[in-house]
């Protein structure tokens, strides 16, 4: 197997390691500090103008990502060595042709990225091809479609439920449904927020699991140029409407649940890490969302890219998921070995305002052991992620209640 990258080079100098990272938010912009600690020129990419990622790259460009040609034309003409997906709406066909041609190394593969930017490729795979155990599902074109799939007296998904649209991200449009009364609010509030105008989405029986983890797995080169899986420890997270607003780390469960964890999420990532001939397959981290009651485990959801929960290993791990991520794609060694105990806690923006300044800093950090991180988003929502608090501590519970007052604690506003 010939190495992913047989050497790093000096950036703007002839010799660079060139990645270009599609989307460059919170997530992506410590992917590219990753990246650039180890000497890789980074170009990143996003639909508006100073996202966090453009402001610490080497290079910033504005696209829309979903517009064919141009995501063609700005990858022809910057030439990257790997192009790094790290959002979902992404025009992924231009992206399987031009690995196809040789053009590009997509990150983990362009299959990946088109299977996991809508919740149907995903969920096909994961339960009808590979019979991995998930919620029972059905999808809806229509009002109609969506109300019968729930009701229909020869087993219909009933309620209460969970509705999504096949294309969104950070819980947007996802709402639960537990009456008759919810139905047309629930498809309405999908409907406006799908990441791409799509019309279709995803009705999912309830589970009424103890808990739900991020397994973040690393899918890596050994020293004799093997890929082998890794798990960092499980990451315990609270969703309000699908969205992350704490993660903890490690989250306890049984070593059977462990086990099934570890399974599913191996099972899945090998699949989706299936690359073209020739190439080291699949390399990087990816974030599997699971279910959990007892010793039973479900699949959920999977990113191919690191996940908002993992936030928190910025904190806990040696080896954090976005150096975790950067060390993969390049082909050199990982350790998921954990650091401490920790958690995060989301700091929403609570105004609606461009360029904000935040109060409060002082006293969050003065929390013991804690950190922040300020994603530096030039636009404000209500609740609209523009920072974590974190915090490391022995005791795991300990460290949520520290997490939570720190952000807190941290008070946005409009200047």
């Amino acid at each position: 197997m010939r190495p992913v990258i047989p050497h790093l080079g000096t950036p703007y100098t002839k010799q660079a390691t060139r990645v270009m990272l599609l989307g460059s938010g919170e997530l992506g912009k410590e992917v590219l500090i990753a990246l650039q600690r180890l000497g890789v020129e980074t170009i990143a990419v996003d639909r508006y103008d100073n996202a966090p990622g453009q402001q610490v790259a080497h290079h910033a460009r504005t696209i829309a990502m979903s517009d064919p040609a141009a995501l063609r034309a700005l990858i022809q003409a910057e030439r990257p060595a790997l192009v790094v997906p790290e959002i979902e709406a992404i025009a992924t066909p231009v992206l399987q042709e031009l690995e196809a041609a040789g053009l590009v190394r997509v990150v983990p593969t362009a299959r990946a990225a088109r299977l996991t930017m809508d919740r149907e490729g995903i969920r096909r795979l994961a339960a009808e091809t590979l019979g991995l155990p998930t919620s029972p599902y059905r999808f809806c074109d229509s009002l109609a479609e969506l109300q019968a799939a729930i009701d229909d007296p020869a087993g219909g998904i009933g309620y209460p439920c969970i509705v999504k649209p096949v294309m969104s991200s950070s819980g947007k449009g996802q709402s639960r449904i537990d009456g008759r009364g919810d139905v047309a609010k629930a498809w309405a509030y999908a409907m406006a927020g799908g990441r791409v105008s799509h019309g279709r989405v995803i009705v999912e029986g309830f589970i009424r699991f103890d808990y739900e983890i991020t397994l973040l797995t690393v899918r890596a080169l050994d020293a004799a140029g093997q890929v082998q899986t890794h798990f960092c420890e499980p990451v315990g997270h609270v969703q309000v409407q699908g969205d992350y607003v704490e993660s903890w780390q490690p989250h306890p469960m049984s070593a059977a649940a462990l086990a099934k964890a570890q399974a599913i999420a191996r099972a899945i990532t090998d699949d989706l890490g299936r690359g073209l001939q020739g190439q080291p397959d699949g390399l990087g981290l990816y974030g599997v969302e699971l279910f959990v009651q007892g010793d039973q485990v479900w699949f959920s959801e999977v990113s191919p890219r690191p996940h908002d929960t993992g936030l928190v290993t910025l904190v806990t791990q040696w080896q954090n998921e976005f150096e975790l991520h950067a060390r993969a794609i390049l082909g050199l060694p990982v350790d998921t070995a954990l650091k401490s105990p920790g958690a995060s806690a989301v700091i929403y923006g609570g105004v609606e305002a461009q360029g904000i300044v935040f109060d409060g800093v002082a006293e969050a950090l003065a929390v013991p052991n804690s950190e922040l991180r300020l994603f530096g988003k030039p636009e404000s929502y209500l609740k609209r992620r523009m920072g974590v608090a974190l915090v490391h501590d022995g005791d795991v519970e300990r460290a949520r209640v520290q997490a939570k007052k720190a952000a807190a604690l941290v008070r946005p506003r409009a200047a």
